[in-house]
């Protein structure tokens, strides 16, 4: 993906990611260019500051990077990560007016096949590669669904207190409801026999 950003400004993307996985980040800038009315290829001289927060908020990675390159980062807690990403633009904040386009690619949980390795071995190592790549992919799979499993598990224990809580509300709201209705019999009934009308 791609988006436009201010010199100065901060865009931040939440990844939502489970424990113990690889994330890898590629990114390219592009500066907008007025005499062209386009994009340059590359954005000499500007820089990437590249900052991955935590669920708990600490942060895990803060690091300032070249108009292109590539992050990662292993994540210990599994939630949603947030990755922050801006320019080192010295301008001030009235001067800098270009647009920047960063381009964005972020791949979760995988680890790519050297090719040139792979052509390099004999047929064995080559399915032996592809093997333990495969490996690789099944047990990110399965680290994948007991993440899921594990907050599919949370919303249902969510879901069953919120239930338990308004059985409860609905039982305390009928009792105050009838202990209102009977003190306002007794009342009128105190009343009339107080007036002498019954």
């Amino acid at each position: 993906l791609y988006f436009h950003s201010g010199e100065r400004e901060e865009k931040c993307i939440i990844e939502d990611v489970p424990s113990d996985t690889l994330v890898i980040g590629n990114y390219k800038v592009q500066r907008w260019d007025i005499h062209k009315q386009d994009f340059l290829e590359s954005a000499p001289g500007l820089g990437m500051f590249v900052t991955v927060t935590t669920p708990s908020a600490e942060i895990l990675l803060s690091k300032l990077y070249g108009p292109q390159g590539t992050f990662s980062f292993t994540s210990y807690l599994p939630g949603e990560h947030i990755i922050c990403l801006q320019s080192n633009s010295t301008r001030l904040v009235a001067f800098a007016g270009s647009k920047l386009r960063i381009h964005l690619d972020i791949r979760v949980g995988e680890h790519f096949l050297d090719e040139s390795a792979v052509q390099a071995k004999d047929k064995v190592n080559e399915v032996n590669l592809r093997l333990e790549h495969i490996i690789e992919q099944i047990h990110h799979v399965s680290k994948e669904q007991n993440y899921e499993r594990e907050r599919e598990e949370k919303f249902r224990k969510t879901s069953e207190e919120t239930n338990s809580n308004i059985l409860w509300w609905a039982i305390v709201q009928t009792l105050i409801l009838i202990s209102v209705g009977i003190w306002q019999i007794k009342s009128l009934r105190d009343f009339f026999i107080s007036k002498k009308l019954v």
